[in-house]
């Protein structure tokens, strides 16, 4: 096993087992047996979800990049069940699912930043309007264009940027470049971001009074929130050794994570509750569907890849003044 994913592992198995432990033996007490199905129910979801993810990074880049993309095809089918898209905006979803996906992913599994970052904004933009214009359905077209496109942007674009940590090289203050070949930044953010989900539900639960958006998400409170980025930070900064950056450095990448991830998670709801549903599918168990596993951690992942590639070239620059 490569020796930064051991101790991820280790951890990773100690709270998964803890936590199956605990969910049978809720079960098996008659009078919190559903509380016990509930915990077991998304305990197994995430022993799928960390061997999945783990397994990709065990393999590599390839493997990773796959992975995303695979996530990406599904949270689309997700998004535009739920969306109920036209008939007449079919080659369009067409276009967006088998030709504008693959592409994105393929730009950064070749590691083409430039045409990676300005692919689906420029190109894919231009290629969904038109084909919604091509049956000559002019119907809320702004209305359909602006939810296909919606779509595409958080679900593919936003989410290829995980894989795409995994191209980058950041100058580390020893000398050289911080080579990270089982993608230990796209570890760090799966990790502080998933945490961030689980410390907000916990805080919010234990001390939640203050709700933020009642009427959107009323499971939203302050105390919640401010708790999640607190335990964000702190995950944050005992994971610093997968980045190269120092533990406070660490922390601040884990605030940007939490609150950006509140953000995805609150946007994301937003559509559920205008489609008046609970999750996007139920995919995942106790979890719903792939998007909302995802919601927050599309948000976050396209500004957490451009601080650390512009933060790391910062620190490159100024290392002697540091």
């Amino acid at each position: 096993m490569p020796p930064t994913l051991t101790p991820i592992v280790y951890a990773l198995l100690a709270v998964l087992g803890t936590a199956t432990v605990t969910g049978i033996a809720l079960k098996l007490n008659p009078k919190t047996r559903d509380l016990g199905c509930d915990v077991l129910s998304r305990t197994i979801a995430w022993w799928f979800m960390c061997g999945v993810i783990i397994g990709c990074c065990w393999h590599g880049r390839g493997a990773l990049t796959i992975c995303f993309a695979l996530i990406s095809f599904q949270g689309l089918r997700e998004y535009f069940a739920v969306t109920r898209v036209r008939t007449a905006d079919q080659r369009a979803l067409f276009w967006s699912m088998f030709v504008l996906l693959p592409l994105q992913y393929y730009l950064v599994w070749i590691e083409w930043y430039g045409m990676f970052c300005m692919f689906i904004p420029v190109y894919g933009f231009i290629a969904l309007t038109v084909f919604a214009c091509v049956r000559g359905d002019a119907t809320d077209f702004l209305a359909r264009c602006a939810k296909i496109f919606f779509g595409v942007v958080i679900i593919v674009y936003f989410v290829s940027h995980v894989p795409a940590l995994a191209t980058l090289q950041i100058p580390a203050f020893e000398g050289g470049m911080f080579v990270h070949e089982h993608g230990e930044f796209i570890l760090f953010l799966l990790i502080v971001s998933q945490g961030n989900d689980v410390c907000q539900y916990l805080w919010g639960k234990s001390l939640g009074r203050h709700k933020i958006t009642p009427h959107l998400s009323p499971k939203k409170t302050w105390e919640g929130f401010i708790g999640g980025v607190v335990s964000s930070a702190g995950i944050a900064a005992s994971l610093a050794w997968l980045i190269p950056f120092n533990a406070w450095q660490a922390a601040g990448f884990g605030v940007a994570i939490a609150v950006l991830g509140f953000a995805g998670d609150i946007v994301m709801s937003a559509i559920k509750r205008d489609a008046g549903i609970k999750d996007y599918g139920c995919m995942l168990g106790g979890h719903g569907g792939i998007l909302d596993r995802i919601d927050g951690l599309a948000i976050a992942a396209p500004v957490f890849f451009h601080l650390m590639r512009y933060y790391g070239d910062w620190i490159a620059e100024h290392q002697d003044k540091l």
